[in-house]
């Protein structure tokens, strides 16, 4: 049996999972997320490792991965590319799924596996940030609604409104337009979420997604989201009826779920020997490794 932590770095947050892994089978300890909000990176992702660490209620960890954005973390066993993260946590979240779709706070991708959690191919988003998280964090903030509320007010709509999907300042521009013509909030949002679909749409199908799609990120709670993504994919004849959107609680957590699997394999393999983390001692760095 071994115990790992991942920990996932991201645009906007920091998320760390302590997992107990013995073969095939592993599950979840701890997790814990936390915002970055301008703070020191470092100083964030010690908070949240401990965090977990502590939750986890064990004496040591065999081993620390590390994946998003979180190379330089000194006291990491190793790192591991964040396709391969997402896709063996969304395996492990949704075991029919075979494509993620990462929804960050800068970038989203359409990951394609296999039932090994393989990835198979890939394609991140390539124009402006109105299909991000940030862009969506900004409109709500300009709106006066918390990000929490978003979803069901998108669920609500009756209207939706038309926003650009090809640049994030013109979306900005019409939301601005909408608000002074008296557009209701839950259209204005459901017209947002329509035009990131569509985006994420194209996605799916440039990698030849099939069956279950997981959506994973920060993003993957909100349920206006995902449904008009479902909604976008039965519009297009070519994935009518093809295609399951799917979401899960921890799916904020796919990407260190995938790390803290993937280091356990490692180590495994590897037998590095020693623990890389133990609870009487701070956080120091045990042995090195890259992906």
């Amino acid at each position: 049996m071994t115990i790992t932590s991942g920990i996932d770095v991201g645009s906007g947050a920091v998320k760390a999972v302590v997992m107990e892994c013995d073969g095939n089978s592993q599950r979840i300890l701890s997790s814990t997320a936390s915002r970055i909000r301008r703070r020191d990176i470092r100083a964030v992702v010690e908070e949240v490792f401990s965090t977990a660490a502590a939750g986890a209620e064990v004496e040591t960890i065999d081993y620390v991965a590390t994946t998003g954005e979180g190379e330089d973390i000194p006291f990491a066993t190793g790192h591991f590319y964040g396709m391969t993260t997402h896709a063996r946590g969304g395996l492990f979240l949704e075991p029919e799924a075979r494509a993620v779709l990462d929804v960050g706070a800068l970038h989203s991708r359409a990951v394609l596996m296999n039932e090994q959690g393989k990835v198979l191919s890939y394609k991140m988003t390539s124009q402006c940030a109105s299909g991000s998280g940030q862009f969506l964090e900004n409109i709500a903030r300009y709106l006066g609604v918390s990000q929490a509320e978003i979803g069901e007010l998108s669920l609500a709509a009756d209207d939706p409104e038309k926003v650009s999907s090809i640049c994030a300042v013109l979306a900005e521009t019409d939301v601005i337009n909408m608000v002074s013509r008296g557009i209701s909030t839950e259209n204005i949002l459901r017209g947002i979420h329509e035009s990131m679909a569509l985006r994420f749409s194209r996605l799916l199908r440039s990698i030849g997604a099939s069956g279950v799609v997981l959506v994973t990120g920060g993003l993957a709670s909100d349920a206006g989201l995902v449904a008009a993504i479902q909604d976008a994919l039965d519009e297009d004849e070519r994935f009518a009826g093809t295609l399951r959107v799917a979401g899960h609680p921890l799916s904020i957590f796919a990407g260190a779920i995938g790390a803290a699997i993937w280091g356990a394999f490692r180590h495994e393999k590897t037998d590095l020997g020693g623990a890389a983390w133990k609870a009487t001692t701070p956080t120091t760095r045990a042995s090195s490794s890259a992906t």
